[in-house]
């Protein structure tokens, strides 16, 4: 299945799924009907691809005011190292 973005002659935008590329070549030479308008003058409008975000990291560890405590090392440091 894929999902276009489709735009009628009269400028409505409207989503709609196709089976492949050629579902939706043959429904356009038949006529895709606007939801807004009926007219079947439709073209795909442009569409950014979606895209699955990665998870950020895990935040690293700040400094406290006093500086990094008793042990000596900044825990950046330690992660760097």
């Amino acid at each position: 299945m894929i999902l276009y973005a489709l735009n009628c002659a009269c400028g409505h935008s409207f989503e709609e799924w196709f089976d492949n590329m050629a579902d939706y070549d043959t429904k356009k030479q038949a006529g895709i009907p606007c939801p807004s308008c009926g007219g079947t003058q439709v073209a795909k409008a442009i569409m950014a691809p979606r895209v699955a975000m990665a998870q950020a990291a895990a935040p690293a560890p700040a400094c406290a005011p006093g500086g990094c405590g008793g042990s000596g090392m900044c825990p950046m440091m330690a992660q760097m190292g």
